[in-house]
């Protein structure tokens, strides 16, 4: 039998994100949480439509899509949907359109990720005020077959490219980690993420089994209940657990998940607004409101509560968000230490 690392390495996969991404040291925001070691891996450098995540599921996901013969990429997401806006620039990259069904607020501006999706010259069609999953997906749906009918091959992509094939991306993670953590390695380490659509999370939970056995994988919902995302974590660790040939499921009890934190989906909280901040000042660390921010959010209370064991070195993984930062400024302008100076008289 094949080693886990040799059937990863057979599954067709497209380089899209520059990688290994970085492991870095965060001394001063783990001596402000009281943590002894916490490490950031800065998976908001991918390199695809300003980094994040989503890069290194759609490394797996493209190649199905090309093998199709599709023309057109169709995808779903919120407003300022990351996975959206990485869609369309892979799309790009691999010269197909992208077509995005969003959902959400009205938008009053075209920033952040919206302006990215502009850029790529994704055509979208937005649901006003209304982002929910199943809608979106309908409306997906519906677009597909109009375009069947008009004679193009479009490729129909779940929210958040989290299907089996996508979160071979985060098995690869977890495997350059492990290589990157060198000898601590060998024993516990903590690794917490931001969970939307629960890819990421499958992949590291898969990744761990693998490759990190000696990990403790946290989730940190932005989306919905923790129990909604244990179930769909563990379908998708089945999925993927498929695809290389290997047996055995993962319980839903396994996967490890906080809701505390979470409030409503794309809404930034106090909360979060205090972990970016702390990141921003004590590191040099962006993170953004809808997902990064309320992750560490998570993290803080976590640590604050002695949920976590603080003697154990800590991963947090950035998964990007950070073009929400620039369509977000309303949320700090409390923060702003701005003294306005007149112009001087001629």
């Amino acid at each position: 039998m094949s080693a886990p690392g040799e059937r990863l390495d057979a599954v067709p996969r497209i380089e899209l994100a520059a990688l290994p991404t970085p492991l870095q040291e965060a001394r001063r925001l783990a001596g402000h949480l009281g943590l002894s070691r916490l490490l950031v891996k800065r998976d908001d450098t991918t390199g695809l439509g300003l980094g994040g995540n989503k890069a290194r599921k759609l490394e797996y996901i493209f190649p199905e899509i090309l093998a199709e013969g599709c023309d057109v990429v169709v995808t779903v997401g919120g407003a300022q949907s990351n996975h959206a806006a990485m869609t369309a620039a892979a799309a790009r990259r691999l010269g197909l359109d992208a077509k995005l069904v969003l959902g959400g607020p009205d938008l009053v501006e075209v920033a952040g990720n919206a302006l990215l999706d502009v850029l790529f010259g994704a055509e979208i069609r937005f649901m006003v005020d209304d982002d929910d999953n199943d809608a979106m997906t309908a409306e997906m749906d519906r677009w597909v077959e109009q375009l069947r009918r008009e004679g193009r091959r479009p490729y129909a992509l779940p929210i958040g490219g989290s299907t089996g094939a996508g979160a071979l991306g985060y098995v690869r993670a977890v495997r350059e980690l492990a290589a990157q953590l060198g000898p601590t390695a060998a024993g516990p380490v903590q690794v917490l993420t931001a969970v939307g659509s629960c890819g990421t999370l499958a992949g590291l939970h898969l990744g761990a089994r693998l490759f990190l056995p000696g990990a403790r994988v946290i989730g940190i919902s932005v989306s919905r209940p923790a129990g909604a995302i244990a179930r769909r974590t563990a379908e998708i660790v089945e999925e993927s657990a498929r695809l290389l040939g290997l047996a055995g499921a993962l319980p839903e009890s396994d996967v490890e998940c906080y809701d505390d934190t979470f409030e409503s989906y794309g809404v930034a909280t106090a909360a979060g607004k205090e972990a970016i901040l702390a990141c921003a000042r004590l590191e040099g660390l962006l993170l953004d409101p809808t997902y990064t921010g309320k992750a560490m959010a998570g993290l803080f209370d976590l640590a604050r509560r002695g949920a976590i064991d603080r003697s154990v070195p800590t991963v947090f993984l950035h998964t990007g968000g950070l073009p929400i930062l620039f369509a977000s400024g309303s949320a700090f302008q409390d923060a702003a230490a701005l003294t306005k100076i007149p112009p001087r008289s001629a």
